[in-house]
């Protein structure tokens, strides 16, 4: 897989280096590149962002750099890309979406920040057809400071998701939301030894060594972790 992520802040992408996602690109499964979106300006403050029309708080993001930046992205692109745009009024990020955005070989994140990108960006490449996909995404019902954060989430769940990634490849479908016995279920809880810590010890299924026993139990505890914690879930 190609991600492609544009930003103001470049350095807010560091992590990507670290754990899973780091281990990735030093395998060949992801190939990361990071643009700095004011190197597509043509002014000498560098300028991104201008006043809304209609006026309101904030600043809105300019369609003509977006537009420079993306344009130069796709220039390179050896297929359609997915574009993701990191958005509170997108639709809600689940483990459904990382399956499908792992399946992808080539993601385009565009990274907002102030009051937002102009509409334009997004109704633009729409019609385009220059993406195969063009997504916007909100990784809950919160406003953050722009998109970085939510690409992050949003990569560590779907790179997790590649073939290879991970070096137990059952972990996915222990996971919560995952496909199977745990789709709309939350995980329940997990133990490692000692058997017996501060006076609490682990359920003794877990030790008795019947495996249709302990799937079972596994399965009961996340029904009811998920009635607890999740209710509109319906386990």
């Amino acid at each position: 897989m190609r991600v492609d992520l544009i930003t103001i802040f470049p350095e807010y992408f560091s992590p990507l280096k670290l754990s899973l996602f780091g281990k990735a690109q030093e395998s060949g499964l992801v190939e990361i590149e990071i643009h700095d979106l004011r190197t597509f300006t043509q002014d000498k403050h560098k300028t991104v962002d201008d006043a809304p029309y209609g006026g309101g708080p904030g600043m809105v993001m300019s369609p003509v750099v977006w537009g420079e930046a993306i344009d130069a992205v796709l220039s390179q692109a050896k297929t359609k890309p997915v574009l993701v745009v990191p958005t509170p009024s997108g639709k809600v990020f689940n483990q459904e979406m990382a399956i499908k955005l792992a399946s992808f070989d080539h993601l385009v994140f565009i990274n907002g920040r102030y009051e937002g990108i102009d509409s334009r960006v997004v109704e633009h490449y729409q019609q385009s057809g220059e993406f195969s996909e063009v997504l916007e995404i909100s990784i809950g019902d919160y406003v953050l400071a722009g998109g970085e954060v939510a690409s992050l989430v949003i990569l560590e769940a779907t790179s997790r998701l590649i073939n290879g990634v991970l070096g137990n490849e059952d972990s996915v479908t222990d996971d919560s939301f995952a496909p199977g016995d745990m789709q709309n279920l939350l995980e329940g809880p997990i133990y490692t030894r000692p058997a017996s810590w501060q006076g609490l010890n682990v359920p003794e299924v877990l030790i008795s060594g019947d495996h249709a026993k302990i799937a079972q139990w596994r399965k009961d505890e996340a029904k009811k972790r998920t009635r607890k914690f999740r209710p509109d879930l319906k386990a």
